[in-house]
């Protein structure tokens, strides 16, 4: 047994290559599967690395952060496993749940940019936050660097020659907050009025969501209306882009020729098909979820405090 378990397992047992490969191919030929649980007493933990999500796997950026996250713990011989919390389940109910499970190590991703209060039990447990901040600074937070993108998407379109921006922004979201502080930054460093440069809203209520009434059109027709209409509009997300394209076709205004639009997200089946093609800001989702697993792997060494990630900048035909 000693000698088989050397030849399966890479323990320091000596023996010789050839008995070694005789021991490996007979558990092949008999269909043998390690057992994990075994493993796992010894070591004190299964090989997978879990995930807390709020509904993170229901977004269209949720395939990009689990794809980062897969294909490292994979090269580690590991898996993922997620659970998320929300319809009643708290987060330390579901905490309690998946260490049952005896993952290596445990993360925490938001849907979107967020700050999140976790109870305090999870101090300690969860290794790394992907795509929000611990409310009390205490766990490594990776966020996009929204505030960055904003400023450079702006430079951007003046660097296009575009003089008279406006930004139809995401109302309510940390993410909109920071990209209209980095919108204006933009404007200034321009020499630019900011006061000209106005950053309005795309839904009519506080809170922006997919499913909130939308104010574009009538953002849009206001803005073209004005004495000097602006010459190239920054939409909060690729969906606004999508409503802002449709008001000025139908104004009879031309994409890039009368107004530049660019946007954030890069969602490819909507950037790709609009009329000109859309220029955008990709978010850095892979990324953050290849770093959160080198930390939770203990690949790399875990930081203090809040970890800003770039987007990059995706040139298309709409400016």
């Amino acid at each position: 047994m000693k000698t088989a378990s050397g030849a399966l397992h890479g323990g320091d047992m000596r023996m010789s290559e050839e008995t070694r490969e005789r021991v490996r191919a007979a558990a092949d030929e008999l269909g043998y599967v390690p057992n994990m649980a075994a493993q796992s007493m010894r070591r004190g933990w299964m090989p997978l690395i879990g995930i807390i999500s709020e509904e993170v796997m229901t977004t269209p950026f949720a395939t990009e952060i689990m794809r980062g996250l897969e294909n490292s713990v994979r090269s580690a011989d590991m898996a993922v496993f997620a659970t998320s919390v929300g319809a009643g389940r708290e987060v330390a109910t579901v905490l309690e749940d998946l260490r049952r499970f005896r993952p290596k190590a445990i993360g925490y991703a938001a849907m979107y940019h967020k700050e999140v209060h976790l109870p305090e039990q999870a101090r300690g447990i969860i290794g790394v936050m992907i795509n929000c901040r611990d409310g009390a600074g205490a766990i490594p937070s990776l966020v996009p660097d929204e505030e960055e993108a904003a400023a450079e998407v702006t430079g951007h379109l003046l660097k296009a020659g575009r003089k008279r921006l406006a930004f139809i922004n995401l109302p309510g979201l940390e993410a909109g907050r920071l990209r209209a502080a980095g919108f204006r930054r933009a404007i200034a460093g321009a020499g630019l009025d900011p006061e000209a440069a106005p950053v309005l809203n795309a839904t009519r209520r506080a809170i922006y969501n997919d499913r909130a009434t939308s104010s574009v059109a009538e953002v849009v027709t206001a803005l073209m209306a004005a004495p000097l209409p602006p010459d190239g509009i920054l939409a909060g997300n690729d969906r606004v882009a999508m409503e802002i394209y449709a008001v000025l076709r139908r104004l009879g205004r031309r994409i890039p020729e009368d107004v530049a639009v660019a946007s954030f997200d890069n969602q490819v089946d909507i950037a790709t098909r609009l009329d000109p093609p859309l220029t955008t800001m990709a978010l850095p989702h892979r990324a953050m979820g290849r770093i959160a697993a080198e930390v939770l792997l203990g690949v790399t060494s875990p930081w203090e405090g809040v970890r800003k990630l770039p987007f990059h900048l995706v040139e298309r035909a709409s400016v």
